[in-house]
């Protein structure tokens, strides 16, 4: 595993005091990963509870810039199925790092993986 991605669920997943996913955080950090949230996700999740800013505070954020949205975007054409911005942000990143993805949405997420024709390895959460 090169790294890893948090979906907008597996932030939830976190705040809600999932014991699964939060060994997969730990798990991650202790094997010297640090997670990527997107901005998008975090704009997505976020509500201020201190147990999702507890998990954040292992995770990098990565802004969303003018060449990301446009990468994302193009990704989002290709696919057939309606998906949202977030989804797409989640995807580019993790194709573009080679990172495994902690999700509560596989479908929309591997479609848009399909479009890209890439393969994108998921960890439902």
């Amino acid at each position: 595993m090169t790294g890893v991605t948090y979906d907008t669920g597996a932030l939830i997943a976190g705040e809600r005091g999932d014991r699964r996913m939060w060994a997969l955080h730990r798990r991650a950090l202790e094997r010297g990963l640090l997670p990527v949230v997107t901005a998008a996700v975090l704009a997505e999740g976020w509500r201020g509870s201190a147990l999702m800013a507890r998990l954040l505070l292992g995770c990098a954020v990565e802004a969303l810039d003018e060449e990301a949205a446009r990468r994302a975007g193009l990704l989002l054409g290709a696919c057939k199925m309606a998906v949202e911005v977030t989804d797409g942000t989640v995807v580019e990143g993790a194709l573009r790092r080679g990172d495994v993805v902690m999700t509560s949405n596989r479908k929309h997420l591997a479609a848009l993986a399909s479009a890209s024709r890439r393969r994108l390895s998921l960890v439902d959460v």
